[in-house]
């Protein structure tokens, strides 16, 4: 059978350009979505969604991909890309979120951060300690006025 450019899985749904969607989705594989969905998204897997796709509710899933446009509450449990056309309003829940230059977001994220250490994570051994190599002050010597 032919791989397609999704996850590698045969389990794909798809809701096509110009078909809209009131309520939910539960899958185990790939979702994508280039039409609307005004409801629930809820996947192990991924959801792609199109530079024509919208979403309006609540996406839980493995990884989500974004072009088009979402206004909801967001999980994923392994990342979220916000691609270069791509418009996010609303609470974003993942441990990794990239977003390439144009993508826009309005809202929260929470990537699972509660509090930092106290120490700074040491760098390697071959960078040195910035402190030694702050200027040091400059003495101007006196000008020989016999030129």
């Amino acid at each position: 059978m032919k791989k397609t450019g999704f996850a590698g899985d045969d389990n794909i749904t798809l809701l096509a350009k110009g078909v809209h969607l009131k309520g939910e989705i539960r899958v185990e594989g790939t979702v994508r979505i280039d039409g609307r969905l005004d409801g629930e998204i809820q996947t192990k897997g991924q959801v792609i969604i199109g530079e024509d796709g919208l979403v309006q509710g609540t996406i839980v899933a493995g990884t989500i991909i974004s072009s088009g446009r979402i206004k909801a509450t967001v999980t994923a449990t392994e990342q979220i890309q916000l691609m270069k056309t791509a418009t996010m309003i609303g609470e974003i829940h993942t441990p990794v979120l990239t977003m390439e230059a144009g993508a826009k977001i309005q809202g929260t994220t929470d990537m699972g951060v509660t509090a930092w250490p106290d120490d700074l994570p040491k760098l390697p051994g071959s960078v040195r300690d910035l402190a030694a190599h702050r200027a040091k002050p400059v003495v101007v010597l006196e000008k020989d006025s016999h030129r």
